[in-house]
């Protein structure tokens, strides 16, 4: 594993460890519970900043589509008015 330069050095060192210790399963369980963390706080921030975003580009949409359906309606009173 040290070779390959996949894992991260905290991961090398906590399965040393589990393996001298001969409780592999708990630390590989404490390596997974860690990482699964950290992808949820990558995706909560990562939400945080899209919905925003996805709210003006909605926003932006209905706008247009009000636009589009009263701008006849103000044309023809202006060619009947």
């Amino acid at each position: 594993m040290q070779r390959t330069d996949l894992f991260p050095n905290m991961v090398l060192q906590m399965t040393s460890i589990g393996e001298e210790s001969g409780s592999l399963d708990q630390m590989l369980d404490k390596v997974a519970d860690f990482y699964e963390e950290e992808v949820d706080n990558a995706v909560a921030a990562l939400s945080s900043l899209l919905e925003p975003a996805i709210m003006v580009i909605l926003g932006i949409l209905i706008g247009g589509l009000v636009i589009a359906m009263y701008m006849p309606i103000f044309k023809m009173g202006q060619v009947v008015g």
